[in-house]
C-alpha cells in the first residue's frame, strides 16, 4: 500500500500546480486550470480502463464496470475546485483516493461497478452559489442558477459554454437508480483526530447550520462629548452579545457558534458607532438543539439592544437542516476500520460536503482523513502518508464488503 499511498501525495502536488494564480492554489469553477486538471484525471481513468464522461455540469465522471457485473454501482468522488490561496487537498483527496480504491477493486477482481465524479464545484467561489456540480448529479439543479454572474459579470450560463459544455444538457447528469450507494473520502479539515493521534474517522453525519446577519442600530454621537450613561453605543451592544455567543456556544456540548464579520459605521476613531452588522454561524449536528440556540442568541441580542435603547433587525441567508449518512454503509467503514487493528472513531462533519447533497438521493457514507494541525483552506494543508496507506487499507476491507452485500 505504500506506493498507492505515494502515488496519491504526488497527484495532489501535480493537480495543486494546476492553479489560476502563479504560487497559489485557486482553481474555481470551470476556469482555464480545470481543463488542465481533467486531462491529467481522464489520463488516470482511461488507463485504468474506465468509460470516462464530462456532464453538462462540467463534473468528470468514470466508470469501472468488470464483465458481467450487476447494473448498480458504487459511487465515489470530491471536488476539484479550490477557496482562493487553498491548500493542496481540500477534495482533490478524495478524486484520487476514489481512483486509487477502484485500482483495488480491479486487482482484487471485485463484481463491483465503480464510478469516479471529480464535482465540478462545491465551495462556491466563482458564483456564490455551492454544490453546483453535485446539486447536477443529484437532480437538484434549479436552471435559475445559470443566471448568476461571477465577479467579472459572466453567467454560469456563458461560463459553462465557455468550457465547451452545453448548459441544456445538465438534467443528463442526475444519476440513475443503479447507484447502490456514495462514499466520499475527505480530510476532516478540524483538529480532532490530530489531538486524539488517530488516523481515520467515520462521520456520522454532516451538522445543520443557521446563518444570521443582526444590525444594531443606535446613535452615532461625538466621542469626547457624549457622556457614557447616555449613550446608544452599537459597537458596545455587538460587543457584549458577542461575547454571549461565545458563552452560549462554551457551554452547549457540539455546538459551534461564530461571529466572524463586524461591520461597524460610520467606523471613526472619535464617533460612537451608530449601526452594526453582525454575521452569526450556527452549527450542531441536532436540528433541534441548534434551532433553540439560535433563539436564545436572538432573543438574548433583543435583550441587549432593549436594555440600552436600540433596534435590532434580523435577517436569515442559511437554515440548513443536518444530514445523517447511512448506518449500513458507515457500519461497513466503521468494521473495516477495526478490522484493521485500529480504534473506530466516529464524528460529525462541521463543514459541508458534497455527500450531504448526495445523501438525498442515495445511501451515503464518509471516510475522514486526519488534518495535521488541524489546518485547512491554507497552504500547509497537510496528510500523512501513513494515513493514506490506513484508508487504503479500509478501503480494500470495505469494498470486499460492499461487493458481497450488492451481489
Amino acid at each position: 500500500m505504500r506506493e498507492s499511498a505515494l502515488r496519491v501525495l504526488e497527484e495532489c502536488k501535480q493537480i495543486a500546480a494546476m492553479s489560476e494564480e502563479p504560487g497559489r492554489i485557486t482553481r474555481r469553477f470551470l476556469t482555464p486550470p480545470v481543463h488542465k486538471v481533467h486531462a491529467h484525471v481522464r489520463g488516470r481513468m482511461e488507463a485504468m480502463g474506465m468509460a470516462v464522461r464530462v456532464d453538462g455540469a462540467g463534473n468528470l465522471r468514470g466508470l469501472w464496470q468488470p464483465r458481467g457485473t450487476a447494473s448498480r454501482r458504487l459511487l465515489m468522488g470530491s471536488h476539484i475546485d479550490t477557496v482562493p490561496n487553498a491548500g493542496a487537498y481540500d477534495g482533490v483527496l478524495g478524486v484520487v483516493m476514489a481512483l486509487e480504491w477502484v485500482q483495488i477493486a480491479r486487482d482484487l477482481e471485485l463484481p463491483l461497478a465503480v464510478e469516479v465524479i471529480a464535482f465540478s464545484d462545491e465551495e462556491g467561489v466563482r458564483f456564490g452559489v455551492p454544490f453546483i456540480g453535485s446539486r447536477a448529479v443529484a437532480g437538484r439543479f434549479d436552471r435559475a442558477l445559470l443566471d448568476l454572474k461571477d465577479s467579472e459579470g459572466v453567467t454560469l450560463e456563458a461560463a459553462i459554454r465557455a468550457f465547451g459544455l452545453d448548459p441544456d444538457r445538465i438534467g443528463e447528469a442526475a444519476m440513475d437508480g443503479s447507484a447502490a450507494g456514495f462514499a466520499e473520502i475527505h480530510i476532516e479539515q478540524g483538529p480532532e483526530l490530530d489531538a486524539e493521534g488517530l488516523s481515520l474517522a467515520v462521520v456520522t453525519g454532516i451538522v445543520g447550520q443557521t446563518r444570521l446577519t443582526l444590525e444594531f442600530a443606535g446613535q452615532a454621537n461625538h466621542a469626547g462629548t457624549t457622556p457614557m450613561r447616555l449613550r446608544h453605543d452599537a459597537l458596545a451592544a455587538a460587543a457584549e452579545w458577542i461575547t454571549a455567543v461565545e458563552s452560549l456556544a462554551l457551554a452547549t456540548d457540539g455546538l459551534v457558534a461564530t461571529v466572524g464579520k463586524v461591520i461597524v459605521e460610520p467606523n471613526a476613531d472619535n464617533v460612537i458607532a451608530g449601526a452594526v452588522k453582525a454575521s452569526l454561524d450556527v452549527r450542531h449536528a441536532h436540528d433541534a438543539v441548534r434551532a433553540s440556540a439560535v433563539e436564545k442568541l436572538a432573543d438574548g441580542a433583543n435583550a441587549i439592544a432593549g436594555r440600552r435603547g436600540l433596534a435590532l433587525q434580523r435577517t436569515g441567508q442559511l437554515d440548513q437542516p443536518a444530514v445523517p449518512m447511512d448506518e449500513r454503509l458507515t457500519s461497513f467503514l466503521a468494521d473495516a476500520i477495526e478490522a484493521e487493528g485500529m480504534p473506530v472513531k466516529q464524528m460529525p462533519s462541521g463543514a459541508g460536503h458534497d455527500a450531504m447533497v448526495m445523501a438525498a438521493r442515495v445511501p451515503t457514507a464518509m471516510l475522514f482523513l486526519r488534518s495535521p494541525g488541524g489546518i485547512s483552506h491554507h497552504p500547509a494543508e497537510a496528510v500523512l502518508e501513513e494515513d493514506v496507506e490506513a484508508a487504503l487499507r479500509v478501503g480494500r476491507r470495505f469494498l470486499q464488503r460492499l461487493a458481497a452485500d450488492v451481489g
